[in-house]
């Protein structure tokens, strides 16, 4: 915790110290600690005072999300009370206040004790701005963003994947995510126009076909409104495959993909053939908006094999 005064903070938390991702630092090994560090791995400097509520909130939630980079990312604490030199020269007058460091210079920071989601998304940026100075794996940053957008992060999955497209315009994996992150935010022009920005000759990508197709089926469900209708319409009627139809769009537009899924599913099996396999070209559209390892892709290939080839 950041009220710890003695000791290495990582010390008591078994492996923080012996992986050197959480150490206190000193005046002396600034430099070391810091400035040099940051020219392989970002830095977060951890500014706190042992008489400061706020900072003993902030402790353990910014080590927990420093640790979980696995050593992407370092973090070192400054007690301004037994160091005031650095955050002098810094201009720090309120703690906690959070730097981030790399190639020996401050490139951000926040001040307060934040919550998790926000720290998280903070430390995010850091590495996603980290890739273009060569200072962080690519990999483990697009896995950041990812699995933000995965749990409803959309502020911190579009920072990340638009610091990369910051840096690298031509990355269709960030643009692709990027798109998809506004399209779950109901941003569709916003996505329209971030799609435009791939290259005419990778119109076929893959991961730009995902992208457009996670927009234009966004786009079916946001004509659609209200679905009690067709909810009522169905029940109604098993076999009104228009109304089923429209109603697989709009559940999967509000999220409900594995019923969506279902109803497709139903249209198939109750009738191949209906409206030229609009069922079937829907559900592959499903598919390709969601990815090829969608849990709930490959479970409805499997199914919807299972009907075509019964």
């Amino acid at each position: 915790m950041l009220g710890n005064t003695t000791g290495t903070p990582g010390a008591a938390n078994g492996g923080a110290a012996l992986d050197n991702t959480v150490t206190d630092v000193t005046t002396q090994s600034f430099i070391a600690d810091v400035m040099e560090e940051s020219k392989r791995r970002p830095v977060l400097v951890d500014f706190w005072a042992p008489w400061c509520g706020p900072c003993r909130t902030l402790g353990p939630i910014i080590e927990k999300v420093v640790k979980a980079t696995g050593g992407k990312v370092k973090l070192v604490k400054m007690n301004i009370d037994d160091e005031p030199a650095i955050p002098g020269k810094l201009g720090i007058q309120s703690v906690p206040t959070v730097y981030a460091f790399w190639n020996a210079q401050p490139v951000d920071g926040f001040m307060g004790a934040l919550p998790e989601s926000q720290v998280k998304a903070f430390v995010d940026r850091v590495l996603a701005n980290a890739v273009a100075a060569g200072t962080a794996d690519m990999e483990a940053v697009f896995a950041s963003a990812d699995q933000a957008l995965a749990e409803g992060d959309l502020v911190g999955a579009s920072e990340i994947y638009s610091a990369i497209l910051g840096e690298e315009p031509a990355n269709l994996r960030a643009l692709s995510g990027l798109v998809r992150t506004q399209v779950q935010a109901g941003s569709l022009e916003q996505a329209r126009a971030t799609l435009s920005l791939a290259p005419a000759d990778k119109a076929n990508d893959s991961l730009v076909a995902a992208a457009r197709a996670a927009l234009e089926v966004a786009e079916q469900a946001q004509s659609l409104g209200d679905l009690t209708t067709l909810e009522a319409k169905v029940d109604l009627n098993p076999n009104d495959h228009a109304s089923r139809f429209d109603l697989a769009i709009g559940l999967n537009g509000k999220g409900r993909r594995e019923d969506a899924l279902v109803h497709l599913l139903d249209i198939v099996k109750r009738d191949r053939a209906w409206n030229e396999d609009a069922a079937r070209k829907q559900i592959l559209q499903f598919f390709e908006a969601w990815g090829p390892t969608d849990p709930l892709t490959v479970s409805g290939r499997k199914k919807l094999s299972a009907i075509l080839f019964a």
